[in-house]
């Protein structure tokens, strides 16, 4: 009897634990799945097309996410809207679109926010016509901005260096280094609407965003180098990826100590291909207690030319195969790869909220399959175990 006893309760304790795998399996496939909300879609809310997505994670967790309406057309040129949507649950509902930057029948555009960890404050850029820069800040996490000041002046410290007549910030999100400096990727032209020559460079802040500063522009050693994304590395230096139209189509790296003055020469990384697009980069997180730190990227990880969807415009490879990878070692290597849309899909931009989701927005879908005409703004959720787990559930 006692030992049909101890054979029931033995069987008893195990069922839960026979049944746990299984619950882990569900967790983990959670965990490995990918959710897309489309935020704009062109010819509605009185716009042509939605482009220039970017978005970032506040502190108190309230997820930004912004694009340039486009009235008349696609061009950068027109009468351009800089538009916001805010999600206070992680990205389950979005409010409403509105407007928080408009020039009339000029374009507002090329913004860019950073998030401020410490303070809470979201500092916002933007630029009127290619001409003039401004800057706002909101206290309430997005919900108001202040009003715009214009900071054109610090631009014009640039002429010494080169004499521009088209400026532009980032585009998506700017960078705060652990000292507490902001930094804002810029570039400039003397090419007018062309937008051709080019060169990069930041501009940055020490207190708190009060005043902004000039920094030194990236050796011009590439073809028409444009928009570009930073990262903080381990050692507190800054590591530039760079857009350029020179031949090698990779992307473009360059590294200052301090994310503002002395720019290394740039330098091809030949695990990142570059089809002429915009890109990002954030890192996920710093190392500690044993873990790597690791950085993320995307863009469209592609060199090949079509023709399906549309003219190549200065060498301008296919917008297709938007890539989200993975370094554990500072941008030496990549060795994570994941595609996130196989489609037709180019400008991106990289959050990672309060809860260590990770968080796409991004240029989705083309109408008549272009790549110049984006349909859809998308962003796309997922876990860092998403990287990591194929399809299947093995490594990838």
């Amino acid at each position: 009897m006692k030992r049909n006893a101890l054979l029931l309760l033995t069987a008893l304790l195990l069922v839960p634990l026979a049944a746990l795998p299984a619950a882990e399996n569900e967790a983990n496939k959670a965990n490995c799945s990918v959710t897309k909300t489309d935020l704009f879609e062109a010819r509605t809310g009185g716009y042509f097309t939605y482009r220039i997505p970017g978005i970032v994670a506040t502190k108190a967790g309230t997820l930004l996410a912004w694009a340039e309406g486009r009235k008349t057309g696609t061009g950068d040129w027109v009468g351009i809207d800089i538009i916001l949507r805010r999600s206070c649950d992680g990205g389950a509902t979005w409010g409403a679109p509105r407007v928080i930057a408009n020039a009339e029948e000029k374009p507002a555009h090329n913004a860019v926010a950073i998030a401020d960890q410490r303070s809470g404050v979201v500092h916002f850029h933007y630029c009127v016509n290619y001409a003039r820069a401004y800057y706002m800040k909101s206290e309430d996490d997005g919900a108001t901005f202040s009003k715009p000041v214009e900071i054109t002046a610090v631009f014009e410290r640039f002429h010494l260096q080169f004499l521009w007549n088209v400026i532009a910030t980032g585009p998506a999100h700017g960078l705060q280094l652990r000292s507490g400096r902001l930094v804002v990727p810029v570039w400039l032209s003397n090419g007018g609407k062309r937008h051709r020559p080019s060169a990069v460079g930041v501009i940055y802040s020490d207190d708190h965003g009060v005043t902004w500063q000039a920094g030194d522009l990236v050796p011009n050693t590439l073809i028409n180098m444009s928009e570009t994304t930073a990262v903080e590395l381990e050692d507190g230096s800054v590591m530039l990826n760079i857009r350029s139209e020179d031949r090698e189509h990779r992307r473009a790296i360059s590294v200052s100590r301090d994310g503002a003055r002395k720019w290394s020469c740039p330098v091809f990384d030949n695990q990142l291909l570059e089809p002429v697009c915009m890109a990002s980069l954030l890192r996920l997180n710093w190392k500690l207690s044993g873990q790597p730190g690791r950085i993320l990227f995307s863009n469209p990880d592609n060199v090949a030319y079509s023709g399906k969807h549309g003219p190549s415009y200065d060498q301008n490879k296919d917008r297709v195969n938007l890539t989200i990878k993975l370094s554990c070692d500072d941008g030496k290597t990549w060795p994570v790869s994941k595609v996130l849309e196989p489609s037709v899909s180019a400008y991106s931009d990289l959050a990672v909220g309060t809860d260590g989701m990770i968080y796409c927005c991004y240029e989705r879908d083309g109408v008549n399959g272009s790549m110049w005409d984006t349909r859809f703004v998308t962003v796309a959720r997922f876990s860092p175990a998403w990287l990591t787990e194929s399809q299947e559930g093995g490594r990838r």
